[in-house]
């Protein structure tokens, strides 16, 4: 099955977009990131046309996530509450980030990690404090009914050096700090989750985010920061994944690009 992350930077801005690329990659699970819309303002209509279901949670001009798939999603779940409890999770469930669900026995959860905004800064902590949290998420998850999982989005973080297209002073920049790669690293330590990306591409010189002020996308200046994450069957059984750079050519589009693996099931 192919499964595709991206942060589409408002669903209404970008149906089209969206609506013209699954016409040529019909995949099974297409996980979205900034939808910006509340649930009831929610674009269903063309989607479901096209053939998709949709699992969905959002909230007006920020945030959202969403899940399209081809057959209905099993236990769909939103925010981290369902599986940490209300305590844990505090206020970090108001904004709309996290949401899950079954497709073909395997656990799809897809994220919109928070940018953090600058180091040190209010919105930095609430980040790190945010993937605390994912850790308990994930570590539950792992003991749950439904082991086998994949975790994808816009994760708002590059792992390693050869993730950004000049890293000097990176240890200063928001999503490369020691601190937050340290972050990613506990998160993904809980399950023993793989890069899908760098299973089948080592190379420097592939990125999925280009900065819109900086004409980053036709300098090819940009940050790998949307990934798939999977567990150790799932990694076994990937036979691909790659950055479509297609439509972030497209006119107004968003400034991340899809980001699809296939999954041997």
């Amino acid at each position: 099955m192919d499964i595709t992350s991206w942060n589409v930077n408002s669903i209404r801005s970008r149906q089209q977009h969206i609506l013209d690329w699954l016409g040529t990659n019909a995949v099974d699970v297409l996980c979205l990131q900034e939808t910006k819309v509340v649930d009831e303002d929610f674009p269903r209509q063309p989607f479901e046309a096209a053939g998709y279901h949709c699992s969905i949670s959002g909230q007006k001009s920020y945030n959202g996530v969403a899940i399209f798939s081809r057959e209905p999603l099993q236990d769909v779940k939103i925010g981290f509450a369902p599986l940490v409890g209300s305590e844990v999770t505090g206020d970090l469930d108001e904004q709309k980030r996290v949401i899950s669900g079954v497709y073909r026995g395997v656990r799809i959860v897809n994220l919109y990690v928070p940018n953090g905004s600058a180091p040190d800064s209010e919105k930095y902590s609430y980040k790190l404090r945010w993937l605390k949290t994912l850790k308990t998420y994930l570590h539950n998850l792992s003991k749950s009914d439904t082991p086998e999982f994949l975790v994808c989005g816009d994760f708002n973080i590059a792992p390693e050096d050869r993730d950004i297209h000049d890293p000097k002073g990176r240890e200063n920049h928001i999503m490369a700090t020691p601190v937050e790669r340290q972050a990613l690293k506990d998160v993904l330590a809980i399950a023993d989750l793989q890069d899908a990306f760098r299973k089948f591409t080592e190379e420097t010189g592939h990125y999925s985010w280009w900065d819109y002020r900086t004409r980053g996308f036709s300098r090819n200046r940009g940050w790998r920061i949307d990934h798939h994450y999977l567990t150790p069957k799932l990694y076994a059984q990937a036979q691909r994944c790659w950055i479509d750079q297609e439509p972030r050519g497209w006119e107004k589009p968003s400034d991340h690009a899809p980001v699809v693996v296939t999954i041997n099931d």
